[in-house]
């Protein structure tokens, strides 16, 4: 961990009032994603509703620049200058560096066609088993906690190797099927989902000061 993302959890709670609670359990989904990243593994994420925006939201924060700038390494920019010459260093001054991260929400022909032929609550289920690799984290997202298809896609990344997070509400039977779980806090359903915005900012935005320290 460097020093600036040392400095971001020592004010977390100050920054994000109201996350204190959440704060060891961010803590751990960090040192699991950013070990996963490290790697060479990848992010695939879901969730229903309001949860599936914010697994489409989450992809965005990861897949390119979000509260820093992040230019191409030496090496990669390199290496399109080396492939084209006359392209590649505009290129290479465009890209930005991504965290790889997949959501499974997208993939609608795909989705419908599992629901349709299969059940919908295989449709995280079914990507996952094809996606996913040992040392790959899943990130289901359930305010409940008890969403069927999350839950089938959890049970399928953990006898297949990969790291599983919850990011749900107070009870439901995610939290305790995942290996890290941040459970959020709240009356109902949109003041988790609110919480859930927040606490992944604090995510996307930790991973972001310790993999792109530049």
């Amino acid at each position: 961990m460097n020093q600036r993302t040392r400095e971001i959890f020592e004010h977390l709670e100050e920054e994000r009032p109201g996350l204190g609670p959440c704060v060891e359990a961010l803590r751990a989904a960090f040192r699991t994603l950013s070990t996963c990243f490290r790697k060479g593994g990848k992010l695939l994420v879901c969730g229903n509703g309001g949860s599936a925006a914010d697994s489409e939201h989450i992809v965005g924060e990861l897949m390119k620049g979000f509260r820093c700038p992040r230019p191409l390494s030496r090496s990669d920019a390199g290496r399109l200058a080396r492939a084209f010459p006359a392209e590649g260093p505009e290129l290479a001054g465009r890209l930005q560096g991504a965290l790889p991260a997949i959501s499974l929400v997208s993939q609608v022909s795909l989705s419908t066609a599992v629901a349709n032929d299969s059940s919908p609550d295989m449709v995280f289920a079914q990507q996952l088993y094809g996606y996913g690799r040992a040392g790959d984290v899943l990130l289901g997202i359930s305010t409940s906690g008890n969403a069927a298809n999350v839950l089938n896609a959890v049970r399928v990344a953990r006898a297949f190797g990969l790291k599983t997070v919850a990011l749900t509400g107070p009870g439901g039977a995610l939290g305790p099927l995942c290996d890290v779980t941040i459970a959020a806090q709240g009356r109902d359903t949109a003041e988790i989902q609110e919480q859930h915005q927040r606490l992944y900012h604090a995510l996307c935005g930790l991973l972001e000061a310790e993999l792109f320290p530049e």
